[in-house]
């Protein structure tokens, strides 16, 4: 059998106009987010990036890439689609800085079931944002409209980066020894990590209202779970060229005990004082409202510390000193021991 009347894309639910109209609103976006080394505009097939390595005796390139997880099904819920952005570039961006390596570029991938030009470009504005805090420029990216794939609103983002580094200048945590000072940078909040178990807590067990402004916080819940996650390239790239910086660790997914042993030579492990930085408030309402053992907050968040240094002892208090300067809360949180494998201890 044959269709009485033609049937096009749009009918099928993919509308090129759309996609089309999208990429005009967000040409200025990307603009605002160049470098000189970028060669091409967005809407080309693949971005062109020239690689100054007049720069470096042995550029090596650094690539990370990610997502931002179930923190969107928050931006669904309150239609607030400006900040994931952010999160989508600080979590590959930050994995990459922590290599002592500066992100050039960055890309993103945004799949969706019907494209919203004002939704995408709040999206983009986002991204845009978080590339200009971490000075990378936006150099291209793929929009997918999937009918059927996604529920009516709702999207996925993916982001992928690439920074360079001197060979020389990796920090691999390789050269960490006893002794040694572990200093932790204050998180904005979640991040992007933890976001299922606080949606079952504050959603499912408590029935919270996103909305509201509970006692503990100066802003509605929904505000307090959306701040985007901190980016901490500039600072970094400022420290390490007056410091050396042993080691750094993204606290991402596993919190603080899953990810400084990623950092450690074998025969060291983290002591680490649980009350030597200041827990948001945000972290205790999760601890109470779900009853959270210790174990599974120092697991499953990053518990108010964002990322750590391991730095020598004669250069901690200098770092710290340095971090303030930057406006980033930096404490002491915790010393180098020797081990027979990488850990980390709580104290």
């Amino acid at each position: 059998m044959c269709a009485k009347k033609p049937i096009t894309y749009k009918d099928a639910g993919v509308d090129i106009d759309a996609g089309n109209h999208f990429v005009n609103l967000i040409k200025p976006l990307v603009k605002e987010t160049t470098r000189p080394e970028v060669l091409s505009s967005i809407g080309g097939f693949g971005g062109l990036f020239s690689l100054n390595s007049s720069k470096y005796q042995r550029p090596t390139l650094v690539a990370a890439t990610d997502g931002v997880g179930t923190k969107l099904k928050l931006a669904f819920m309150l239609d607030k689609h400006d900040t994931v952005g952010i999160d989508l570039v600080a979590m590959c961006v930050n994995d990459i800085i922590v290599q002592g390596a500066e992100p050039l570029f960055f890309l993103d991938y945004l799949a969706t079931a019907n494209l919203s030009p004002a939704q995408a470009v709040e999206v983009i504005k986002g991204i845009a944002e978080g590339c200009k805090q971490a000075n990378c420029a936006l150099l291209g990216g793929e929009t997918a409209e999937m009918p059927g794939m996604y529920s009516g609103g709702e999207y996925d983002l993916a982001g992928f980066s690439v920074g360079v580094v001197d060979n020389e200048k990796i920090i691999d945590g390789s050269t960490i020894t006893k002794g040694d000072q572990i200093i932790g940078i204050a998180s904005t909040g979640l991040h992007s990590n933890g976001f299922s178990l606080a949606r079952k807590i504050f959603l499912e067990t408590l029935k919270l209202d996103l909305n509201t402004q509970p006692n503990d916080l100066n802003k509605s819940l929904g505000e307090e779970l959306l701040t985007p996650t901190r980016i901490y390239v500039k600072s970094i790239l400022n420290l390490i060229k007056t410091f050396e910086i042993k080691g750094i660790a993204h606290i991402t997914g596993g919190g603080l005990r899953e990810n400084i042993p990623r950092i450690l030579p074998r025969h060291c492990k983290a002591i680490i004082n649980g009350s030597s930085w200041e827990k948001l408030p945000i972290f205790d309402m999760l601890k109470k409202g779900g009853n959270i053992p210790d174990e599974e907050m120092y697991r499953t968040f990053n518990y108010g510390i964002g990322m750590i240094l391991v730095v020598s002892k004669d250069e901690a208090e200098d770092v710290i000193g340095l971090l303030a300067g930057l406006g980033d809360q930096a404490y002491l949180i915790g010393e180098i021991a020797q081990a027979e494998a990488p850990s980390v201890e709580l104290v």
